[in-house]
């Protein structure tokens, strides 16, 4: 893999901000961690996806209320992911890492693996966001063209149609077969994985069991396999859209910006923080609704320059950052609502699916 850099002439921008930051918390006397309002999702969300999943292998549900109530479970294990898991694996939940590490396995419970998780998203998402060729997120071509460097191919053109079924499929995918390539290949897309412990294997492999156990053998057992089929379908097709298109508003948009890197050494024109501003968008901020259910990743530009916050101060610190962006002349990239930010995704991806002019270089 090339060496990819981050050029420091806007050096200034983010120990400014930083600094104002570091005043907010210390004049309002607060932790950066999560607090009782995180505390209190956590404590509603964990014990409705048991209670729905004991319902659903226990109660003699009609096929409709059945199907409602997996798609119901589906959209709960998502906003697990989005709220409690999320803040955990970037040991922002807790000032205790043993409560990090113990919530951040919530992931595990879902069908993920926070090991591989933790290096695929908090340090090269997190470090490379829209690099092509180097962030996996956007590493999903020629089945979708999430940018415009990548190779484009005929079927790009219907795209903005097929990825609604390619984001509902994608938690069966990453559960089923993406941890599994990035396990026995030992690398997240072109980067290395790092080496596991024996104990890290061992979570893998027992979680990965756990999973088949409570989510197909036991279903099965109780319900019958036409009835754990069709809910494990509507389960898994809710939550792999959820998850998919709350990430694809904050990076695939028409107000961000992309990278790329080719065998060569790649030097980014912007500083790290400059370029998180750059390829990250906000949307619906003001909609306290959708910040609860998504867990504050409504506030992408705060949590990827401030990753080791918890969310539930991304409120207050987006004032600080729009402020800090408009006195360096950045552009701070919101969207109103979420509505807008899906018309934004969709046309974006419309029109990358659009041939080229001339031919797009393959990222390689």
């Amino acid at each position: 893999m090339p060496k990819v850099s981050f050029n420091n002439k806007n050096a200034l921008f983010f120990p400014s901000l930083k600094a104002s930051v570091e005043e907010y918390f210390k004049s309002n006397n607060v932790q950066k961690t999560g607090n009782l309002h995180l505390y209190l999702k956590t404590i509603v969300l964990i014990p409705a996806a048991i209670i729905l999943y004991v319902c659903l292998l226990t109660l003699p549900l009609h096929a409709a209320a059945g199907i409602l109530m997996s798609c119901l479970l589906g959209f709960t294990l998502a906003c697990i992911g989005f709220n409690v898991m999320h803040d955990a694996c970037h040991g922002s939940y807790s000032n205790k890492g043993w409560v990090n590490d113990a919530l951040g396995l919530t992931l595990n419970a879902l069908g993920g693996n926070a090991f591989i998780w933790k290096q695929k998203h908090n340090i090269i998402h997190h470090t490379y966001t829209n690099v092509d060729g180097v962030d996996d997120d956007i590493a999903k071509s020629p089945l979708m063209r999430q940018c415009s460097t990548q190779q484009w191919v005929p079927m790009h053109r219907i795209q903005h149609f097929y990825v609604i079924l390619i984001y509902g499929i994608s938690s069966f995918a990453w559960v089923f077969i993406m941890d599994f390539v990035k396990y026995f290949s030992s690398k997240v897309y072109r980067t290395p994985l790092q080496k596991m412990k024996l104990q890290d294997h061992l979570v893998f492999w027992g979680s990965k069991v756990l999973y088949v156990l409570f989510y197909i053998v036991l279903p099965i057992l109780l319900v019958g396999t036409q009835a754990w089929v069709v809910g494990f379908i509507a389960m898994h097709l809710v939550m792999g859209f959820t998850l998919a298109i709350v990430f694809q508003l904050a990076h695939v948009v028409e107000e961000t910006t992309f990278e790329v890197v080719g065998e060569d050494d790649k030097m980014i024109e912007n500083e790290w923080a400059i370029h998180q501003i750059k390829t990250t968008a906000n949307f619906a901020p003001e909609d306290k609704v959708v910040s609860w259910f998504v867990g504050g990743l409504n506030y992408q530009v705060e949590h990827h320059l401030f990753p080791r916050i918890s969310h539930v101060h991304y409120p207050a610190l987006s004032k600080i950052v729009e402020a800090k962006c408009k006195e360096f002349g950045l552009q701070y990239n919101s969207m109103p609502t979420m509505t807008s930010a899906v018309r934004s995704h969709f046309r974006f991806m419309r029109m990358l699916g659009m041939k080229p002019a001339t031919a797009a270089v393959p990222a390689v």
